[in-house]
């Protein structure tokens, strides 16, 4: 049995030993990290040298975000423009004592130790911000106690290259927050669609409860667990007295109206960003996406949204014009509500998005009724007026493909007033652009009815016939051949040989009547088909088959027969556009252009669009007195012609453009300027087929075009045109001074045919004799208008 004086031996013993192994311990974790750890910890360049991965941002040319590509959306905010309650709504749930401590927060570490012995390693944590920014920039999440170690030698080194402030911005830009945000002020657009400085109290909180797990507080996937998390930061922030008791009490009871449909932008401009990104990524590869590149383009804010707008109106408005086509698909709804619920969220949630057509699913239905749930859950009652559109979907005996019945996956829309109404997404097609005449800066772009649905660009990449919107570079030819817009011609039958042997061509005007001689500026204004062949063919097809090259067209794509009159080559609304500006400005060829401006992360300039300047005569490619006279036609056209609603509906002298309607109503144009903007609208569908039998340019492509131009002319002044040299009238109307008092006059096919062009070669003898189209070659050959 031990004495007494041999137990505080003992104890002494134990305490020494028990010293030295801790003293052992300390030593071997310190000879690992001095000469294990430190020597393989990495340099602090990714830090130190900071450099984020930004998105290419495009942006309208009044400085509107209007698309953002790349992995990573983030914006860097430096650390003082950072508000100060955003701060601290993170340091109170992540690190409340971030500016007291160094690396390691002994204090939060005792406990995360306990925890861990009790729950196993992983089990508590402990982090401080700094091993946080070790971890996210240099380690994996994974838990393992030589990560542990790596993250706590890397956090003293990051503390002693880099104040608070630098660490605590390199965290709040570089942190992960789900639904593809990396910082604060990303995933304050990603969420709330906001800026940082524009956030409540409660959304800040929100965003400070996601670092500790993205996916389980995410509020768009998880929001019960997101507002419990949010609560707790709330709870911090009041315990802290970051807010006050009144602050706090109201933070708990708004409500959050979280983005649920992922990154949205204030202006429909998707097939611009898409044009401008293909520009960037042709120049920067794969650079483009990370080096925060910002491109600024040409557009407009507002003209972009009344263009977008005037296509989603018209279309949607002739597509009601022709009636229901019958619900998208169709689901079975179980009988138990839980799994009708998930049935319907399902459907709904595989239904491409488009503005303002919210798909829903029909619950039940009766002869005059139905009952509808939208992809928001909201149930609706729809009844007459409402259901009228899909009215015949109601009729008992209705053909299956129409049929409204419960489990039919429809569209409805809200109208102004709130009231919910049947529509459906159109299947027809329709694209718009507008460009300045001078400089051929782009105004405004819409590639198609909806991005979600068709990422093709009918604008750049749609070739269909122009129809009777080719006439009047036709015309413009005619000037150049000594005609002038008071030339009468011949309009009464045509009968032309063909290619085939016996066989003739004879193009028909759209309304079957013959009007006998008219003018030319008449024939133009009426789109008259008969006078624009007779007046081709007295020109010639291979002179005004030339002479149209002079406005952009490719004339490999343009016919070289008398069709070439009634449009039935191939254009692009923005060749179009370009063609059109030569009219519009006096004579000067423009190449339209988007990008304004190309600037890095630091906004250094890197590439910029030139100055627009006043036009040269080495940019002339038409006399300026032949676009005076044919501008004047055009004029007529929007006064008294095919486009009359234009004049009458804008109320403006300068007013000018050509209908375009192909044969069967296929394509329908308008194409005309106005206040040195020169625009073009186009609708038809991708699967060429008929618009419907009563269908013009005048119906379909007008109403877009005088939509748009009603919000971009509205502080324009108007465009008087200057009378250039070398004119006089004659016949009360304008012709070249070296043509007039010449044997014009008698009229195409009528007395005698024009005088020769005195600058025209002679006519070679050898030439063939200018024949006709076959019909093979003008299946969609007569133009309407």
């Amino acid at each position: 049995m031990a004495t007494k004086k041999q137990a505080p031996s003992r104890l002494r013993g134990f305490i020494f030993l028990a010293l030295a192994a801790i003293v052992l311990f300390v030593a071997v974790i310190v000879g690992y990290i001095a000469f294990r750890v430190l020597p393989n910890v990495p340099a602090l360049d990714a830090v130190t040298d900071y450099r984020p991965k930004i998105p290419l941002r495009v942006y309208t040319a009044d400085n509107v975000l209007i698309g953002e590509f790349g992995e990573e959306h983030r914006d860097f905010v430096p650390i003082k423009k950072i508000p100060d309650l955003m701060k601290k709504s993170l340091l109170a749930i992540e690190d409340a004592r971030f500016y007291e401590h160094g690396a390691i927060d002994f204090q939060r570490g005792i406990g995360a130790v306990v925890s861990n012995l009790r729950h196993g390693f992983g089990a508590g944590g402990g982090s401080t911000i700094t091993m946080q920014v070790a971890r996210n920039f240099f380690l994996s999440r994974e838990k393992h106690l030589s990560r542990k170690v790596n993250e706590i030698a890397l956090a003293y080194k990051i503390e002693a290259a880099l104040s608070k402030d630098e660490i605590l911005e390199l965290y709040m830009n570089q942190i992960y927050l789900g639904q593809r945000a990396y910082g604060f002020a990303s995933a304050a657009r990603a969420y709330f669609n906001k800026n940082l400085d524009q956030l409540s109290v409660a959304e800040m909180a929100m965003l400070a409860g996601l670092p500790q797990n993205p996916s389980r507080h995410n509020p768009v996937a998880n929001p019960k667990r997101a507002r419990e998390r949010q609560h707790a930061v709330l709870g911090r922030m009041r315990a802290l007295n970051y807010i006050t008791e009144s602050q706090y009490q109201a933070a708990l009871e708004e409500p959050l109206r979280v983005n649920t449909r992922g990154q949205e932008f204030d202006t429909h401009a998707e097939y611009v960003a898409e044009l401008a990104r293909q520009a960037a990524y042709a120049q920067f590869k794969d650079e483009a996406y990370t080096r925060g590149i910002r491109v600024t383009t040409t557009i407009l804010k507002a003209e972009q949204e009344a263009a977008y707008a005037a296509v989603r109106r018209n279309v949607i408005a002739y597509d009601q014009r022709h009636g229901w086509r019958g619900p998208e698909g169709r689901i079975e709804l179980p009988e138990d509500p839980e799994e009708r619920e998930d049935a319907i969220a399902d459907a709904l949630g595989k239904r491409p998005s488009s503005d303002g057509l919210v798909p829903a699913v029909v619950l039940s239905v009766t002869s005059k009724s139905a009952r509808v749930e939208t992809e928001d859950g909201e149930t609706v009652d729809l009844s007459g007026a409402a259901i009228r559109f899909a009215q015949a979907g109601l009729n008992p005996n209705a053909r299956e493909a129409l049929r409204l019945s419960p489990g039919a996956i429809i569209r409805v829309s809200k109208e102004a007033k709130g009231r919910w109404t049947v529509t459906q997404v159109p299947q027809v097609a329709a694209a718009f652009v507008a460009i300045d005449a001078d400089s051929g800066a782009y105004h405004a772009l819409v590639g198609g009815f909806d991005y979600n649905f068709q990422k093709f660009n009918h604008v750049t990449q749609a070739w269909r016939q122009p129809g009777s919107g080719m006439k009047p570079f036709v015309y413009s030819a005619a000037l150049e051949k000594g005609y002038s817009p008071a030339t009468r011609i011949l309009d009464a039958p045509l009968d032309l040989p063909g290619e085939d042997a016996g066989k003739t061509w004879s193009p028909q005007n759209d309304d079957g009547k013959w009007d006998g001689p008219i003018t030319m500026r008449r024939a133009l204004a009426e789109s008259k088909n008969v006078p624009s062949v007779r007046l081709l063919r007295s020109v010639s097809v291979p002179f005004a088959h030339e002479f149209i090259g002079k406005f952009g067209f490719d004339l490999q794509r343009q016919p070289k027969n008398f069709t070439l009159a009634l449009g039935t080559g191939a254009v692009t609304p923005l060749q179009m556009a370009g063609a059109y500006a030569v009219f519009a400005n006096g004579g000067y060829q423009v190449q339209p252009y988007l990008i304004a401006r190309i600037e890095d992360a630091d906004g250094k300039v890197i590439q910029q669009a030139a100055p627009p300047a006043a036009h040269n005569e080495e940019q002339r490619v038409l006399d300026a007195r032949n676009a005076f006279i044919t501008d004047s036609m055009l004029r007529d056209v929007t006064r008294y012609g095919t486009g009359a609603a234009a004049t009458k509906a804008l109320n403006r002298t300068d007013i000018a453009g050509k209908t375009g309607t192909t044969s069967d109503a296929v394509d329908g144009w308008f194409s005309g300027y106005g206040g040195n903007v020169v625009a073009v609208a186009w609708m038809g569908y991708d699967d060429p087929r008929s618009l419907g039998g009563r269908e013009f340019g005048a119906t379909l492509a007008l109403p877009i075009w005088i939509d748009y131009m009603k919000v971009a002319l509205a502080k324009r002044p108007q465009e008087e045109r200057t009378q250039p040299e070398g004119l006089v009238r004659e016949n009360d109307d304008w012709v070249y001074t070296e043509y007039a008092e010449t044997p014009v006059l008698g009229g195409i096919d009528l007395d005698q045919q024009p005088a020769a062009d005195p600058n025209a070669p002679p006519a070679d003898p050898n030439a063939p004799p200018q024949q006709a189209p076959s019909p093979q070659q003008t299946q969609l050959q007569n133009s309407l208008f």
